[in-house]
């Protein structure tokens, strides 16, 4: 699946390591992504709101439906991660700008799942719409 059909098909996204720091790369993009129309699932344990939603502890844990797994973790995390997120329901695992695990990305292939590494997403949504919406 290509980028371009992931950010058109896929509208709820977990966020795996979104931050409470508003400095930070993961809530700015993820802030961006909310404001340009897309459900945003916050998952930090060390968190109970973020972005005016409810925030989950792990992604395992997540109680709603979410479409992609959007990683802010260290590349040695993405495999177990991934794992969780898939057998939560992802339809795509997302890492990062500057995270990567060819582990994750043989697992979720196999099993069908789209898989992104090493990419922002806020800057793959901006190359392809534009600003916020």
């Amino acid at each position: 699946m290509e980028i371009s059909d992931i950010l058109k098909e896929y509208r709820r996204i977990a966020v795996v390591g979104l931050s409470r720091d508003e400095s930070k790369y993961s809530y700015k993009v993820s802030k961006f992504m909310q404001d340009s129309g897309y459900k945003i699932i916050p998952v930090n344990p060390a968190a109970d709101m973020l972005l005016g939603e409810k925030v989950y502890r792990s992604i395992d844990l997540v109680g709603v439906e979410f479409d992609i797994a959007d990683v802010f973790r260290p590349g040695d995390e993405a495999l177990e991660i991934t794992k969780k997120a898939i057998d939560n329901g992802a339809k795509a695992v997302w890492l990062q700008e500057g995270i990567m695990n060819d582990e994750a990305k043989a697992y979720a292939e196999a099993k069908g799942i789209a898989f992104v590494q090493n990419r922002c997403i806020m800057k793959e949504y901006v190359k392809l719409f534009g600003g916020a919406q």
